[in-house]
């Protein structure tokens, strides 16, 4: 069968207004969906500390519930919408675990940015697309719907009528293996101790320097408006191809300049990093998934063979920024 991905504007084949047809095989998707911090804490741990504090209307607390009841009523709503479709639900899971996506039509994801992430990371060739379950208390960058239009959405997904973003992402190597492929968002490369300098080797071409600081961000185009951006890094056009690295709080006691603090980085050229500490950390995509890095310890950033294509985001979508910013001319172009 055909998957529904491979035209932007035509129905499926074997589908009619996102419904199979009479003796069609059913479209197949996967369902991701975020176990909220109310659900874990309270429903599932039974944190006492966290059940007294909402008792006493805290407000470090005070919108767990409603966060958790907001996201509740989306999945229903996806559920039942998916149950309207006539869909094959061929895997349903949680944030965190793996799936075979192969021989799919549709990724669908609940929860924010970090679940779509998280999903991302079983995804090649399918499109994905998120649904932000409570968007006043989430951020949904790479969510194409919210809720009260999960049904619409995933109807006009599954048609291939959604405009979709095809998104660069990056891959991580150690020491000649590959560790991830599909990173969308970004990866830190620092001291296992917040509070410790990082200390590393660093090459971008024909530039090498060893640098001391809090450690770096590296990402694709995607990852430009999160932490790269808090950095100091620019918002690049989410089409861009190339990767950003932005090095945090770096120390020159005596005011020299690093060549390496900051550079886009263009297809086909690696950042390649060697680790001068013992106890050090990679990052990928958020705080869930690391690597342990040890001196001498090589690792190298590049462009990923394998793209995501978004669903519901607009290629040159923009978030918190309103005007268009250069792109630096070079293929790998180090901060002056």
């Amino acid at each position: 069968m055909k998957r529904a991905s491979n035209a932007r504007r035509a129905k499926a084949p074997g589908t009619t207004n996102g419904l199979a047809a009479p003796g069609a095989p059913k479209l197949k998707v996967a369902l991701v969906v975020k176990r909220s911090a109310y659900r874990v804490q309270v429903e599932e741990r039974k944190n006492g500390r966290i059940q007294r504090l909402l008792a006493a209307d805290d407000p470090t607390v005070a919108h767990l519930r409603a966060a958790h009841e907001e996201h509740e009523a989306t999945v229903r709503e996806v559920k039942a919408a998916l149950a309207v479709l006539g869909v094959d639900v061929a895997f349903e899971g949680s944030v965190g675990e793996a799936f075979d996506a192969r021989g799919l039509d549709l990724v669908i994801t609940v929860g924010g940015d970090g679940t779509l992430l998280s999903a991302s990371h079983s995804v090649a060739e399918v499109p994905i697309l998120g649904i932000n379950s409570a968007p006043e208390y989430s951020v949904g960058f790479f969510c194409g719907a919210r809720r009260g239009e999960a049904a619409l959405a995933i109807g006009r997904a599954l048609r291939g009528e959604l405009r979709r973003a095809v998104l660069t992402r990056m891959q991580v190597s150690v020491n000649g293996r590959v560790v991830a492929a599909r990173v969308l968002n970004d990866a830190l490369f620092c001291h296992v101790s917040p509070a410790a300098t990082s200390r590393y080797i660093m090459r971008l071409g024909d530039v090498e320097e060893e640098q001391k600081s809090s450690g770096f961000w590296i990402g694709p185009a995607a990852g430009s408006t999160a932490a790269q951006r808090s950095a100091g890094g620019r918002v690049i056009p989410l089409k861009s191809k190339q990767l950003q690295l932005v090095v945090r709080e770096p120390y020159t006691p005596h005011g020299e300049r690093y060549r390496l603090r900051h550079a886009l980085i263009s297809p086909g050229t690696p950042l390649v990093v060697r680790s001068k500490m013992t106890d050090a950390k990679l990052f990928i995509d958020g705080p869930n998934r690391t690597i342990d890095i040890s001196v001498g310890d090589l690792l190298e950033f590049t462009q990923a063979s394998e793209a995501l294509t978004v669903l519901g985001i607009a290629p040159t979508r923009r978030w918190g920024v309103e005007h268009d910013e250069p792109q630096a001319a070079a293929s790998s172009r180090a901060s002056r």
